[in-house]
């Protein structure tokens, strides 16, 4: 049985080599923090209970984690000591027995599933301690392995405290652990820092189970980008990447499309149904879902977006927006929050929508804004329409019913609603009703002022083709 009483997440480092003054572990990939994957791949083992020691940026980790994970417990290591020692920050109530993991909050490729084997190998074989090892073909700045002739782990070894051979392993420590608990409290509070760092190192219980006479097993995981961590901007990228791919070769065996998975991004927390196609330069971020044979993309980025079955979204960008089946977005379109295009409707080049309804087969095809309205079923907005939603003090509503026109440079001035199959001339500022089948015309009627670029602008380009338009006979006053 898998069962699995504590687990300790540190996450208590400066990050110095981050440069930032955002706390590392909450630097993000595929819309999640660091410690955000890590909470989520142990999510999988059901531990009892969930401890995450902080230190750096300890006022912003800690509201992070009531966000992410309110139930954890939150652990202050004030003065940063090393791994050993905040375990025994961690640990300092316990005093039962039981099984521990221990995991850095730096390592976002981490699986649950992975864990689950960790862990079924430790209850299996009644081990002190397991270790998840991996293979580097340069495993600089990691600990070292050091296996027994029965293959047991004698000991880990950090590389400023191995030895010229000891470097040349390449099977490293993982900072993953799982301790019988009670063999782990008698060993912890053994731990001395005469290392090159003067910190407790947690690694030194392995070699203090050993000389107790216990077992303890390293397992070494087949994908060694699993372990990977972060210290820096690069290996930042380079998890990023990994975590791309992982996730977009997931989708496209689900049966996704994606002409070139490696320019489409797409967070850990979106949904994408089968026969979806994803073009290039695609990102798919918070809580979008995409629906069964709809088309996103090229250069399209969705955040907390919902698109139906059947919709497009074409080299735009929204946010918060729904977007219904069948319904076109693009190019060059910006939906902000509660833009909601109803099925089969339409919107353009151009066009900025925020906290509107677009009705079924309704459309804006192009250079409008729209903020604030709610547009009924088979309308036409002209381009250039503004819905002048706000008042320098407050935004106002507009409404526009059913089968209308609005003819194109129009402004309609909110609050006002054009009736149901309404048109309204084009260049018209509306600022009153318009009722249901009527016309509204808000312009002054146009008048020619006759020979005006000959008398004000005499000797100019327009000057001289005017004038050779009157010697052709074409007249000019």
């Amino acid at each position: 049985m898998n069962r699995l009483d504590y687990v300790i997440v540190l996450a208590a480092g400066e990050g110095t080599r981050m440069k930032s003054t955002t706390p590392k572990v909450l630097h993000s990939i595929a819309g999640r923090t660091l410690l955000g994957h890590v909470l989520s791949a142990v999510e999988d083992l059901a531990a009892k209970e969930v401890r995450v020691v902080v230190g750096a940026g300890r006022e912003a980790v800690q509201e992070h984690l009531s966000q992410i994970a309110p139930h954890a417990q939150i652990i202050f290591q004030e003065k940063r000591g090393g791994t050993g020692h905040a375990a025994q920050l961690a640990l300092a109530d316990v005093n039962s027995s039981g099984t521990v993991l221990i995991l850095a909050g730096d390592t976002p490729l981490l699986t649950g599933s992975s864990l689950l084997q960790l862990l079924a190998a430790h209850n299996e074989g009644g081990f002190a301690a397991t270790v998840l090892t991996a293979e580097l073909p340069d495993p600089t700045g990691y600990g070292r392995i050091i296996r027994g002739e029965n293959e047991d782990l004698l000991r880990i070894v950090e590389e400023k405290d191995a030895t010229e051979i000891e470097r040349e392993i390449e099977e490293i420590n993982s900072g993953v652990y799982v301790f019988d608990l009670a063999k782990l409290l008698e060993m912890i509070g053994k731990l001395v820092n005469s290392n090159a760092q003067g910190e407790l190192y947690l690694t030194d219980v392995i070699e203090l189970l050993r000389k107790n006479g216990d077992r303890v097993l390293p397992v070494l995981t087949p994908d060694a980008a699993e372990i990977l961590g972060v210290n820096d901007r690069v290996q930042l990228a380079e998890c990023a990447a990994l975590m791309r791919d992982q996730i977009n070769d997931q989708w496209m065996r689900a049966g996704v499309t994606m002409i070139d998975p490696t320019t489409t991004w797409v967070d850990a927390s979106v949904e994408i149904a089968s026969d979806a196609v994803i073009y290039p330069g695609t990102a798919l971020s918070g809580a979008t879902t995409v629906g069964s044979r709809a088309t996103i993309g090229p250069r399209t980025t969705l955040i907390d977006c919902t698109v139906g079955e059947g919709a497009s979204v074409q080299e735009s960008y929204c946010i918060g927006a729904s977007i219904q089946s069948h319904a076109h977005v693009g190019p060059y379109s910006f939906l902000r929050p509660g833009a909601n295009l109803h099925p089969h409707s339409r919107v353009g080049a151009f066009v900025e929508m925020k906290n509107s309804q677009l009705g079924e087969g309704s459309k804006v095809p192009h250079l409008s804004y729209v903020g604030d309205a709610t547009i009924g079923v088979g309308t036409n907005i002209g381009a250039g329409t503004i819905f002048a939603n706000y008042d320098g003090e407050a935004k106002h509503a507009t409404t526009v019913g059913d089968h209308a026109r609005v003819g194109s440079n129009s402004v309609l001035v909110a609050p006002v609603t054009i009736g149901d199959g309404a048109y309204t001339a084009a260049s018209s500022a509306i600022t009153e009703d318009v009722p249901a089948g009527a016309m509204g015309v808000g312009r002054a009627k146009q008048r020619n002022v006759l020979g005006w670029v000959l008398r004000k602008r005499l000797g100019s380009k327009s000057a001289d083709a005017a004038q050779s338009s009157a010697e052709r006979g074409k007249p000019t006053s």
